[in-house]
């Protein structure tokens, strides 16, 4: 089990003004920020990172939406970090999304759910690694 993850504050989230809060959250739940950055990606970056996802029939939409505005990348790091965190974020789907959890209060929809957060922790290192080299890790 590792203890570092990979989330995103989605461009809903940021362009709702929910960084912040968001942090808060992360930080509130026990996770180390070892590495952040505010930055936009491309549509072939989103294409690249959600390559797993190209034969789904979301792909295309959930790139558009990626590409179409500024995120927050960040590795976190904690004891059980992946587990952690996706419990801290809720469902994918904000109305299912328990109580509390960073979802249930900033997702508006199933595709502008606020967050990504890795989902393995051989996901957590490929994630973490498209975005940060070693010189950007604290």
């Amino acid at each position: 089990m590792s203890n570092r993850t990979f989330t995103m504050i989605k461009p809903d989230a940021v362009k709702n003004g929910h960084i912040g809060n968001i942090l808060q959250m992360i930080n509130a739940a026990g996770f180390r920020i070892i590495a952040m950055k505010y930055t936009r990606i491309s549509l072939e970056q989103a294409g690249k990172f959600y390559e797993v996802h190209s034969a789904r029939p979301f792909y295309g939409e959930l790139t558009e939406f990626m590409s179409s505005g500024p995120i927050v990348a960040a590795i976190l790091e904690k004891d059980n970090a992946v587990a952690d965190f996706r419990t801290l974020i809720g469902a994918t789907n904000p109305a299912e999304a328990a109580e509390g959890t960073v979802r249930k209060l900033y997702a508006t929809s199933i595709g502008e759910n606020a967050v990504h957060g890795s989902d393995s922790d051989e996901n957590a290192k490929i994630e973490g690694d498209f975005f940060f080299n070693g010189l950007e890790r604290f």
